[in-house]
């Protein structure tokens, strides 16, 4: 059999949202509801509001901002492509969106509101359209015009360092990255495997942030190569982002076992060319997505069928029999993935479970490991589990195991992926006792002053987590740096930290009107020009749920999904090549359409149809932006609450006098 291709028309199982629930034997029509007008002393305010996909992203992209763009509901500057501004509104919180738009597990559309229509915005795939525009294009990160003269240091050349990284550039900082690897990228780089990750894409988005001016001192490791005491003395503020390369061992007996290695350990030989092949029965010991990971680069490079005992070992330890891997024949490998969860509460991303699946990968959920079983020779010959409840109970994890249920899984070759530590030789200070780095929400080291003034950290030093979470602390812990060498005191984070349109950029950008600091934030008043009479920004502390949206303005409309090569037990042996492909632009396009842009305007004129006082009318084109399409005379108004009643995205809410 030959590899099977996913196309994108299929329609999603059922239209979610449904205007009548089940035992309804009355029709109910809208307009009812809608025209029940009353005279109250509320009146119709313009309120944006933060989107769930947005309150979702850990790297707080301004998700409904690009999508706006690229559906045209908010226009480019004179001479720029649609594409590259709304790339250019993406990257202001993520540099990588070729990589994550192929990677992240997309958070943003398990928050999607659309979800409660029919299925969720293809925000990932819209994403990768982008990334993948701006390397055909060749557009570039724009270089300040002039240098602060300030010294960063950023330890560690991962998501979290080279975002940190990218984000003080902009800002006109001196930065130096200090990786004691050959190359940037981390664990975009030597944790995730290539036919995901495309090293070419990844070299590129790196090299953009390389462009603004950030230097690299490869292969210098703190403590070895150049002290933290020098550090200190050649920087002004310094970021931790080493990461959390090194793999945790199983938590049982005989785990020592030369055969039994870490997912870390497993994947970078893999990446770094010294991981050939793998042995016959190979058993991963996880659930996550470094678990499938493994797996599915175990399953592509087989076993040979003459190994040596000791290749696989000398492999991962930094040495490979290459004589024996090039002339043996290659045989898939038997892999068996176990998780603690039962498959369908896998932490691993749906999507990577079933590609893993269609592979012949086999997937054992509600297993724990409990021993090895050990041959003559001390190798592992089998990993004993045993059936078990796993669930989380206030944010803790408790599992029953069901005795009488063990069992011995033969394996050549055992991957713990069960989790990863942070590696603090020379940085043992910073260790707060429980292998991690604490922070306060500015990502200031904890202590704060003295030794500790001026250091910053981020990413799974923190707290192992999405490669988006680790971009995202970058991007928040470069506003502290900036702070900090400013000599101010660091401001209180918003409650919900993500980037946000900003009416007063696009006024002057579209419109050259002189925006003075005191509208900062801009509330709409009786004489203030500077937004909607009563428009006022909640982005920072209110995610606007489905429940205030009028679902029933936005029709089914199946989502448009990008083509997956999915492969099988057969054609995944030695296929190393990606599987998934970018939307073309039509298709882009038409899947920006889908969203319903929650909590801001999307122009739909629906107030201004309904309003039985015409009392909602469109405001003049030359004051006329995103987010000022519509204002209200509450001379007319007698607060019927209709044109709230219609508002598609919850942005028209009834307030006043409360």
């Amino acid at each position: 059999m030959s590899a099977t291709t996913t196309t994108t028309e299929q329609p999603s199982a059922k239209l979610t949202f449904r205007r009548y629930k089940e035992g309804d034997d009355k029709i109910h029509r809208w307009q009812e509801q809608i025209f029940q007008a009353s005279y109250t002393h509320k009146c119709p305010t313009y309120i944006q509001s933060t989107p769930p996909c947005q309150g979702s992203c850990p790297s707080g992209e301004d998700i409904r901002g690009y999508l706006a763009i690229a559906r045209g509901t908010e226009k480019p500057p004179a001479g720029m492509p649609w594409q590259e501004y709304a790339w250019r509104r993406l990257t202001a919180a993520n540099p990588f969106p070729s990589v994550m738009g192929r990677v992240c597990p997309a958070p943003c559309e398990t928050g999607c509101n659309r979800n409660e229509v029919e299925d969720h915005v293809g925000i990932n795939s819209v994403e990768h359209f982008l990334g993948e525009y701006a390397i055909a294009n060749k557009l570039g990160f724009k270089k300040p015009e002039t240098s602060t003269g300030k010294k960063v240091a950023v330890i560690g050349g991962g998501p979290a360092g080279l975002s940190v990284a990218y984000q003080l550039a902009l800002k006109g900082h001196e930065v130096t990255i200090f990786d004691e690897r050959e190359h940037l990228g981390g664990m975009m780089r030597y944790g995730i495997p290539g036919f995901r990750t495309p090293r070419d894409i990844l070299d590129s988005e790196i090299q953009r942030i390389l462009d603004l001016g950030v230097k690299a001192r490869m292969k210098c490791r703190i403590g070895t190569d150049i002290t933290l005491e020098q550090i200190r003395k050649d920087y002004s503020a310094v970021f931790l982002g080493m990461g959390a390369q090194a793999g945790r061992a199983l938590p049982i007996p005989d785990c020592d076992a030369p055969n039994i290695v870490t997912a870390t350990s497993f994947l970078k030989a893999f990446n770094e060319g010294r991981l050939q092949h793998v042995g016959k029965r190979v058993v991963v010991v996880g659930g996550g997505d470094t678990s499938i990971d493994v797996a599915t680069v175990a399953r592509r490079l087989g076993h040979i069928q003459n190994a040596q005992p000791t290749d696989m070992e000398k492999a991962i330890a930094g040495q490979m029999a290459q004589d024996v891997a090039d002339i043996s024949a290659k045989q898939g490998a038997d892999v068996t993935l176990t998780s603690i969860f039962p498959v369908d509460k896998m932490q691993a991303n749906k999507h990577e479970i079933e590609q893993a699946e269609a592979e012949g990968i086999h997937i054992r959920g509600g297993y724990a490991p409990i021993g090895i079983v050990r041959g003559a020779n001390g190798r592992a010959t089998a990993l004993r589990v045993i059936q078990c409840e796993a669930k989380i109970v206030s944010g803790r994890l408790e599992i029953k195991n069901l005795e009488g249920t063990e069992e011995d899984i033969e394996a050549d070759l055992i991957v713990s992926a069960i989790g990863q530590a942070v590696d603090f030789t020379g940085l043992e200070e910073f260790n707060n006792g429980k292998g991690a780095v604490s922070t306060d929400k500015n990502y200031v080291v904890a202590g704060g002053s003295g030794k500790f003034a001026g250091i910053f950290a981020g990413g799974d030093v923190i707290r192992p987590h999405l490669l988006t979470t680790a971009i995202g602390h970058g991007a928040i812990a470069a506003e502290g740096i900036e702070r900090f060498l400013a000599g101010e005191e660091m401001e209180r984070r918003p409650k919900i930290d993500v980037h946000q349109f900003d009416m007063m950029r696009k006024m002057i950008e579209e419109k050259g009107l002189e925006v003075k600091e005191e509208h900062q934030p801009i509330r709409g008043t009786d004489s203030s020009k500077v937004g909607v009479h009563n428009f006022e920004n909640r982005s920072d502390r209110y995610v606007i749920p489905h429940n205030q949206l009028f679902l029933g303005h936005f029709q089914y409309v199946p989502r448009v999904k990008r083509k997956v090569i999915t492969l099988n037990m057969e054609s995944a042996l030695g296929n190393f090549e990606e599987r998934l492909e970018s939307l073309d632009e039509a298709r882009a396009i038409a899947e920006a359409k889908r969203c319903m842009s929650c909590g801001m305007c999307f122009e739909c004129d629906n107030c201004v149809v309904y309003c039985p006082q015409t009392a909602v009318y469109k405001v003049k084109k030359s004051e006329s932006t995103t987010g000022r399409y519509v204002a209200t005379d509450y001379d007319k108004c007698i607060g019927c609450h209709i044109c709230a009643d219609v508002c598609p995205t919850g942005y028209i809410q009834m307030g006043l006098g409360e």
